[in-house]
């Protein structure tokens, strides 16, 4: 069942939700200053799909600002004021033409004056790393996390396990598998899995965020 999909679902519209969900962070995440609080970025979120056509998510949003970065999908945000060089993330799922985009990625508040720059490029070089032994060694979910805590650790980072993704494809993917990645004990197909890398430096006690489709 884990693989499984049903006659609904059609591969280019699971492309094409995947590109618009990238248009809508990225979009949004331009338009992020100092001074801001989670609630601005939320309603710049909220402007942003509205004008895109979005009217339903399978799942929340999450915006996480400056030391929310750290925490994984279910904890609840403490009060930050975003400053400039400091770390942001959006996490976003809309459903467009039936099926689940699934994008987040991790972005430096104006100019990286406080370096933690570094520490954003590390997750996505930590995700394309454990995504490149997807494609080449057909590895399962489980496998893949190991790989992916292997990398963490030459970047002197901790992967937060909580983060450990999951299935996507038409809405709603829940009818198929319901549960992570990480420990899927089965080689994911292309198309059908989000593969989520959430990274934490505890001494700038920052974390930053990665996540995308599997797809060759």
């Amino acid at each position: 069942m884990s693989n499984q999909t049903s006659e609904q679902f059609n591969l280019d519209d699971l492309k094409s939700a995947r590109a618009l969900t990238v248009e809508i962070v990225q979009s949004v995440a331009a338009l992020v200053k100092p001074a801001m609080v989670t609630e601005d970025v939320e309603s710049i979120l909220a402007k942003e799909l509205k004008e895109r056509g979005i009217e339903k998510l399978w799942h929340p949003s999450k915006v996480r600002l400056g030391k929310n970065t750290t925490k994984s999908f279910r904890e609840l945000n403490e009060e930050v004021t975003l400053e400039e060089g400091d770390l942001f993330f959006l996490d976003i799922g809309p459903v467009y033409l039936d099926h689940e985009g699934d994008y987040g990625d991790t972005f430096v508040c104006g100019k990286d004056v406080k370096g933690h720059g570094r520490l954003a490029k590390a997750a996505k070089q930590i995700f394309e790393v454990t995504k490149s032994a997807w494609q080449g060694e057909n590895l399962s979910g489980e496998a893949l996390y190991q790989v992916a805590v292997a990398e963490a650790q030459k970047h002197e980072l901790i992967l937060n396990p909580a983060m450990g993704g999951h299935r996507v494809g038409e809405f709603p993917h829940a009818l198929h598998y319901k549960g992570q990645l990480l420990p899927y004990d089965s080689i994911p197909h292309s198309g059908l899995w989000i593969l989520e890398i959430l990274v934490v430096d505890p001494s700038l006690e920052r974390g930053a965020f990665f996540e995308d489709l599997l797809i060759e």
